[in-house]
């Protein structure tokens, strides 16, 4: 928990980490050398450096030991989920843009993540909730994540927005949830709802179970090279 609160900016003195969490010296050099082997940190000379997906593995581990994952989340930014989904799609091929704002029939709204290989288009929605969430809470977030992606392809092609997708022929626009920790729900209305350390699996299966999943399809007649 000490690591979490203290490796916000990505690196920290191992001596304030050991003051911080109040062990001795020698036992906290041998506890993050032990967390260097499990890769969720980086020794650098006198720094502990930890970059936002080691965060993310920490926090996780943190709670399968009994930490409040309210408190766990409090040391966590929501930039760092997108973060995390960025780098997960583009090593597997796609093409991505994160905070995409676009207007639809009057209405401004924002994607937190767009991912683009054709032709399947993930429009991610990185939620950051601090305490348990209710079921009905949860179906809220994916019927405005199924709302924010139906506006989303409406409001294509538009040439402010430079996405790869809008040169395709044909394109499937599919919403899901990014979340820190699971749920007792894996899918609701056919929205995935992906825990953040099953990303890279969700990616690499998506291709085939693209048909169980609600897909928002669109055939771009005006095709334009001016995007």
């Amino acid at each position: 928990m000490s690591l979490l609160k203290m490796t916000k900016n990505g690196s920290a003195l191992i001596e304030s980490v050991n003051k911080e969490a109040h062990i001795p010296s020698e036992a906290g050099e041998q506890l993050l050398q032990k967390l260097q082997n499990e890769d969720l940190l980086y020794l650098n000379g006198e720094n502990v450096e930890v970059d936002s997906n080691a965060r993310m593995k920490m926090a996780v581990k943190a709670a399968t030991l009994g930490a409040d994952i309210e408190c766990i989340s409090g040391f966590l930014g929501w930039r760092e989920f997108e973060e995390i989904a960025v780098i997960a799609l583009k090593s597997h091929g796609y093409v991505v843009k994160n905070n995409v704002h676009f207007k639809h029939e009057s209405h401004r709204w924002e994607i937190d993540v767009v991912g683009c290989r054709k032709p399947v288009v993930i429009c991610i929605d990185c939620k950051h909730w601090q305490h348990a969430i209710t079921p009905s809470a949860l179906k809220k977030i994916v019927d405005a994540q199924i709302e924010r992606t139906c506006a989303f392809v409406n409001s294509l092609p538009a040439p402010s927005l430079k996405l790869d997708c809008a040169l395709w022929e044909k394109a499937n626009f599919i919403p899901a949830v990014l979340s820190l920790f699971p749920s007792s729900y894996k899918f609701i209305y056919q929205v995935p709802i992906v825990p953040v350390l099953q990303l890279q699996d969700f990616i690499c299966q998506l291709p085939v179970y693209t048909q169980e999943l609600k897909v928002f399809p669109k055939t771009f007649k005006f095709l334009s090279h001016d995007f």
